[in-house]
């Protein structure tokens, strides 16, 4: 029967492999397989085949026939080596064609096996059996378990090599790697850091030599290879290859270049700009020059493509514009430095004013967006990068920023109640959305410019007008329940806890400011009742300049909002206040060293006080105002045993080391408590409290003391 089909009308393919797949399910032995399958594996070869005819033969045969084929070790007489093994590939990429197969196990367990082929010796005469694992690879990608399962059983490693060697068909080994890290870059180089490696070192050393380009077609492939995490920098090889990547972009970005040749080239920068800072850029003159010509250009394409912004044309220059933001906002960042500074003070100037420029074409590219754009990715990143702008340069484009306030708090807003679908451009990560409980938290990146803003009258009103407390009121409430989402513990989310101190900074700008909006607007009812339970939950070793921020806003909103509901709840104000009295009493101590009679800033509050100091001294002011408006509060204090302690620790040190403000602040609570307290007023005299107030000039102390 075989002869006889294969004896058949060549012509009628169809035709043909039926009777050979009715002779694969008849077949009595081996032999008869093997030779139904010649002509099988000879059309499949051919492209003969269309997914029902492909589906048949699987029907026909399954997993087992091409299992045992691979497996055979005695090819048949007169034939190479590896034909059973070069038949049971070429069925098993017949079979990848359907996705539904291309996901089973039986496949899935084959990856090794693809693996091994990939890394061994390539005979000129197998080249067909490559094809075919690159094939079947290709086709494993493409499914949904797909890059887990090669990732997990060793295939980034294989197709390493693969490229390494030079062998058949490795530009297909390197255009797999980069699939695979688009898809899971994380789990590639936790799994394979050193092989990538070694790739990103070949690359980088061929980006370097390169003449033609060949060059700019490497700028579009390196930043596949650059992580993340973990960085470059840390690794003597990585060193290396971004010495490489720099050289070759200096020698690019300082030649004339045409803007399909410049646009690779500022992505890579991005990129490295995004997983390494500055830290690649060299120290001295060149790398400050070239620091500054990167920044330099950057503005310039921002300007070119958004001041006169034509539909078509930001369309397709979205990429590269939200590469220039990355490498902008690292003009920033350097342009404020002070420590080891990579610019001058005159470049310093000088790149201010051309960031300047390019942010007021920002501006004016925002004011034109329509609210059907609102869920694109560049909007997105052209709002992030003008919030880090915001966030530093408090004078230049004041009057424009306000005007776009309303769109700010607008677009703001519908991210956060709806969410965002979108899926975000490459963005910088030092600003991770690690912690942000949001899919597109747009609120974050603008908070920092909203404090300074929100200390000034006229963008204080509009961003009143606009609404903006109440929705920062609502972002606070769900950036707490991020923090707090793990059980038994507060997650310890860096960006989630810094979005939480800065509403806290907006809030205490709009405590002295408009005190009379924290009365009237119940957004801040409902804020002060989330302060009472949430300071007690704070632990202050973990989260210090977090509970000094809720301590302090807290302790000031409850001066204004001390008649109102939330703070008659006895209990829930009682905790706060013994938080807040834990915190503020527990940031001095006397010094550790012998003989030392100094007061010194308490150990655990060391690191934390330059950003805590303010926040203190605010809320002892806050909590002496307080004394005289819950008439419990004395008793509270006076259960904590505060009163006590301070006056051992005025008593211990020497008052030449404790300076003015501190005494000022310990003296306004004394007096207040004494005023309102006679047990506390006795606490203070049975401590010797006439002796060290004479002291310590507390005239204010003394004489309330010395009254009956």
């Amino acid at each position: 029967p075989i002869r006889l089909a294969m004896a058949s009308d060549a012509a009628d393919g169809h035709l043909t492999l039926k009777r050979c797949l009715s002779v694969l399910r008849d077949a009595k032995n081996d032999s008869e397989q093997f030779a139904a399958l010649l002509l099988v594996t000879k059309a499949v070869k051919a492209g003969e085949l269309d997914a029902k005819i492909r589906r048949q033969i699987f029907d026909a045969i399954g997993f087992t026939f091409p299992n045992r084929l691979l497996t055979s070790r005695q090819p048949p007489a007169g034939c190479p080596e590896n034909t059973f093994q070069a038949l049971g590939l070429t069925l098993l990429a017949c079979f990848c064609t359907d996705p539904e197969l291309a996901s089973h196990s039986q496949i899935l367990n084959k990856i090794p096996t693809f693996n091994d082929i990939l890394v061994s010796p390539c005979n000129p005469d197998n080249t067909a059996m490559i094809d075919d694992v690159y094939q079947c690879l290709s086709a494993v990608m493409a499914t949904t378990r797909g890059p887990r399962e090669l990732v997990t059983k060793g295939t980034v490693s294989a197709l390493c090599q693969a490229y390494l060697n030079g062998s058949y068909g490795c530009e297909r080994a390197l255009t797999l790697l980069l699939g695979l890290l688009a898809i899971a870059e994380a789990k590639c180089w936790q799994k394979d850091a050193s092989h990538l490696l070694a790739v990103l070192s070949k690359l980088s050393e061929d980006f370097l030599k390169a003449e033609d380009m060949t060059k700019f077609e490497l700028c579009e492939v390196l930043p596949h290879f650059i992580p993340l995490s973990p960085p470059l920098t840390q690794d003597s090889q990585g060193c290396e290859c971004l010495r490489r990547l720099y050289k070759g972009l200096v020698n690019i970005l300082g030649s004339k270049l045409s803007q399909s040749q410049r646009d690779p080239a500022l992505k890579l920068a991005a990129c490295l700009m995004q997983a390494c800072g500055s830290e690649w850029i060299p120290a001295g003159s060149a790398g400050s020059k070239f620091l500054a010509l990167l920044v330099n250009l950057a503005c310039v394409e921002v300007r070119l493509t958004l001041e006169e912004p034509d539909p078509f044309e930001v369309e397709g220059k979205k990429e590269v514009v939200t590469a220039c933001y990355i490498l902008i906002e690292m003009g920033i960042q350097e342009c404020l430095r002070e420590e080891k500074p990579l610019l001058e003070e005159v470049q310093k100037i000088q790149l201010m004013r051309i960031m300047e420029e390019a942010f007021g074409a920002v501006i004016f590219y925002l004011r034109q967006v329509k609210q059907e754009e609102l869920q694109d990715p560049f909007i997105f990143a052209s709002v992030r990068v003008l919030g880090a702008w915001m966030a530093e340069e408090t004078s230049s484009l004041k009057q424009e920023i306000c005007e776009l306030l309303p769109f700010l708090v607008c677009y703001a807003k519908k991210l956060f109640k709806e969410g965002s679908p979108t899926v975000s451009l490459p963005q910088p990560e030092e600003v991770s959305t690690e912690g942000s409980g949001l899919p597109q938290d747009a609120l974050r990146f603008l908070l920092p410019g909203f404090c300074h803003l929100t200390a000034e009258e006229r963008p204080r009103d509009i961003l009143i007008s606009e609404g903006a407390p109440a929705l920062l009121c609502e972002y606070f409430l769900c950036q707490w329940e991020v923090l707090t989402s793990q059980p038994g513990s507060l997650a310890p989310l860096t960006s989630t806890e810094m979005s939480l101190q800065t509403v806290c900074g907006i809030f205490l700008n709009l405590v002295v400011t408009a005190p009379d909006l924290i009365r009237r607007d119940k957004t801040f009812s409902a804020l002060m009742e989330l302060l009472l339970k949430a300071l007690p939950l704070l632990t202050q070793k973990d989260h210090l300049v977090l509970a000094a921020n809720i301590a302090t806003l807290g302790l000031m909103m409850a001066r204004i909002l001390a008649s109102s509901a939330v703070l008659q709840e006895a209990q829930s104000a009682k905790d706060f206040f013994r938080a807040a009295i834990r915190f503020l009493s527990q940031a001095h101590t006397a010094q550790a060293d012998p003989g030392s009679e100094g007061l010194a800033v308490s150990p655990a509050y060391v690191n934390a006080w330059p950003d805590v100091r303010e926040l203190w001294f605010l809320g002892m002011q806050a909590l002496a105002d307080s004394i005289t408006l819950f008439p419990w509060l004395p008793q509270a204090i006076l259960q904590t045993q505060w009163l006590e302690t301070l006056s051992e620790l005025l008593t211990r040190v020497s008052p030449a080391s404790v300076d003015f403000e501190l005494i000022a602040a310990f003296q306004g609570v004394l007096v207040e408590l004494a005023r309102a307290s006679r047990p506390c007023r006795d606490i203070i005299l049975s401590h010797h409290g006439e002796e060290w107030a004479n002291l310590y000039g507390m005239a204010a102390l003394e004489q309330c003391l010395s009254e009956q």
